[in-house]
């Protein structure tokens, strides 16, 4: 069976051309009509997912060929196209980039692709590179082109002029900034701004969303929308028995979400669930200790933003300190795992003491230490997952293995070591937890399985 929805996948040339913010303005815009909007972003992202979900008011997950799987694609829009009245996909880089690519993705399900252009520099070579875009890849669905931080309506003009085909033509953005800001969706080192940290988070958003109503775009009626629908068949396939086993029944897993601990999947979180686990929520930043608990998760984020405030909550220290005495079991994931780590040496050249449970110091670089798909392989299965990180740990602590690219082997002193301390589990690479339960049940679990 499928069900039939309106949907787009959003694309681009590359990254930063402003997929994030068209995907945002169009869930924002259809959902003040009072539409019920879905978005999904593809690839890993922690960050964009904040703004869509801030403008779409529902959650937002991750589709992902490789790390997410097929089938969990295939669930995943099936179910929201049988609640949702508009189905949005941010794509990931640009649209042909990666394998697979977000216009893999297009083309297998059939869903019409929108172009966003950076064409703040440029006027009639527009044209040549909506045309590449539309011809390389045969077989794609086209819905259209939206021109982004367009100066003039003479410059928008000479953009929809240079089209091949001026059936494409969506609109021309101009920029939109607040005042006494340089940009309407704010970035730092990993990405942008999460909406949660700006308190006028809604109000940039209502700002593009009323520019987008005056485009051709905008102002398509939602007749024309059926235009852009596609059937969402149901998964062929189910996930194997032994992926839904209860293993965490009668476990309380501790997670830490705050402004320094907010990379987080919402699909990781239902994995937890299914297993039986029984979620609980600290937030570190706020001055909160550790709830009563069987085992902590300790998700990535920005902790060297926040380092005073956290080195100020003595209590939370005590109390992990405690639990890993114990013996109770620990997961620190990249952010999560330099927080533990004795401090961490930001641009500025200053050290800045963290909690100092994991033997090790960190450094914060300006260039990238980590970027790409990632797997780690464990004695119970084979988590896939990504790396993105611009900070290097050196530690003493033990390395049970390391993580590597897709479909290739461990090498040494490559991909992301996998620490052990005692009951404590730390890496840079963040899991996602539905490719390997078992070995997430037994970390949080601290049984072997």
């Amino acid at each position: 069976m499928s069900t039939r929805c309106p949907a787009l996948l959003i694309a681009a040339p590359a990254s930063g051309q402003g997929k994030t913010t068209l995907t945002a303005a169009l869930a924002r815009l259809h959902s003040r009509q009072g539409r019920k909007v879905r978005v999904f972003k593809c690839g890993p992202d922690f960050l964009d997912p904040h703004w869509h979900e801030l403008a779409s008011g529902a959650p937002v997950h991750s589709l992902d060929g490789w790390m997410t799987g097929p089938e969990d694609v295939a669930a995943r829009l099936h179910d929201a196209a049988q609640e949702a009245d508009l189905i949005l996909i941010e794509g990931v880089m640009g649209l042909f980039d990666g394998s697979p690519s977000a216009a893999e993705l297009a083309q297998r399900l059939n869903i019409p692709v929108l172009a966003v252009l950076d064409a703040g520099a440029m006027s009639t070579t527009f044209g040549a590179l909506v045309y590449g875009l539309v011809h390389y890849q045969p077989g794609l669905r086209w819905a259209g082109v939206l021109a982004n931080r367009v100066a003039t309506e003479h410059h928008a003009d000479l953009l929809r002029a240079g089209l091949r085909d001026p059936a494409l033509w969506q609109g021309a953005l101009q920029k939109v900034t607040p005042a006494g800001d340089s940009s309407l969706l704010p970035e730092r080192h990993l990405g942008l701004v999460a909406a949660h940290e700006l308190g006028d988070a809604l109000q940039r958003l209502d700002a593009v969303a009323d520019a987008l109503a005056q485009t051709p775009l905008g102002q398509r009626s939602w007749e024309q929308w059926q235009a852009w629908a596609a059937d969402f068949a149901a998964p062929a396939a189910k996930p194997a028995p032994e992926e839904v086993q209860t293993w965490l029944q009668g476990c309380t897993v501790a997670v830490a979400r705050d402004a320094a601990f907010s990379f987080i999947y919402p699909a990781n979180l239902d994995c937890l669930r299914a297993m039986g686990g029984q979620l609980v929520f600290f937030s570190p930043l706020a001055g909160e200790g550790l709830p009563p608990c069987d085992a902590v998760w300790l998700p990535g984020g920005y902790p060297e933003l926040h380092a005073a405030a956290l080195m100020a909550n003595h209590a939370v220290q005590e109390d992990l300190r405690a639990h890993w005495g114990a013996g109770k079991p620990i997961w620190a994931e990249c952010g999560g795992m330099v927080a533990l780590c004795e401090g961490i040496t930001g641009h500025d050249g200053q050290f800045a003491p963290l909690w100092g449970l994991l033997p090790g110091k960190a450094v914060l670089q300006k260039r990238l230490a980590g970027l790409g798909m990632q797997q780690l392989a464990t004695d119970t299965g084979v988590l896939r997952g990504h790396t993105f990180h611009y900070s290097r740990l050196d530690s003493p602590a033990p390395v049970l293995t390391r993580s590597s690219r897709p479909g290739q082997a461990v090498e040494e002193s490559k991909g992301e070591a996998l620490y052990q301390h005692g009951s404590l589990h730390a890496s840079y690479f963040h899991a996602w937890f539905a490719s390997s339960p078992r070995t997430v049940a037994r970390w949080l679990g601290g049984v072997d399985l």
